[in-house]
């Protein structure tokens, strides 16, 4: 009877058994992440500026063009960067209203944002379509944009103040990207805190 207890007992005890010390070991060498140091380190960063910090939770570089997604960056982090600017320039002591008209009289950023007509908008939209289009040849999407396009992602030749210097190269671009990082972080604060507030950042824009 004990015998045969036993035999039926042995197929669930080898379901329960622990039985995976080489998948244990693995997970326990693999490299891991330097800003999530509880998730294994990005694969896809390699030879991109901010690889050492190994940020990138949800894993775009392993599953679509790290290339795109860089250049993605890089420009929203530059025009966030521009946007900080101009989110605060209406509580700013020298602010000058830059066109005539109520709708262009707001200090507020969401009033002005609101009041602003469709057709002003338009032109933004098509003035910042017409700019992508042809920084890019009309390649614009993930599977195009560096196809035959050899240039690195977010360089475009603009330099006017010299500061792409082979000595300092790489460091300029590592800060350009930790502060469009931020901007992006700062701009949708600013803009949140608006919407509770109901002023500007400072307070001072009604």
């Amino acid at each position: 009877m004990k015998l045969a207890v036993c035999l039926l007992a042995a197929p669930v005890a080898g379901l329960v058994a622990p039985a995976a010390p080489a998948r244990t070991a693995t997970v326990l060498n693999a490299e891991m992440s330097k800003a999530l140091p509880f998730l294994t380190a990005p694969k896809g960063l390699k030879g991109y500026i901010g690889e050492e910090a190994g940020f990138d939770p949800v894993g775009f570089a392993e599953i679509m063009d790290i290339k795109w997604m860089r250049e993605a960056e890089i420009k929203h982090g530059r025009v966030a960067m521009l946007a900080t600017i101009g989110y605060t320039y209406p509580e700013m002591p020298w602010f000058a209203q830059a066109f005539p008209g109520d709708a262009y009289s707001h200090s507020n950023p969401i009033k002005a944002a609101l009041a602003v007509p469709p057709e002003a908008w338009a032109q933004v939209l098509l003035f910042c379509g017409v700019m992508e289009w042809s920084l890019n040849n009309g390649q614009m999407t993930m599977l195009t944009m560096f196809e035959k396009n050899s240039r690195q992602p977010g360089d475009f030749g603009w330099d006017p103040m010299g500061l792409m210097s082979p000595a300092n190269e790489e460091r300029m671009k590592m800060r350009e990207l930790q502060h469009g990082r931020l901007a992006m972080i700062a701009i949708g604060g600013m803009i949140h805190g608006s919407f509770v507030t109901g002023t500007g950042v400072f307070g001072g824009a009604n």
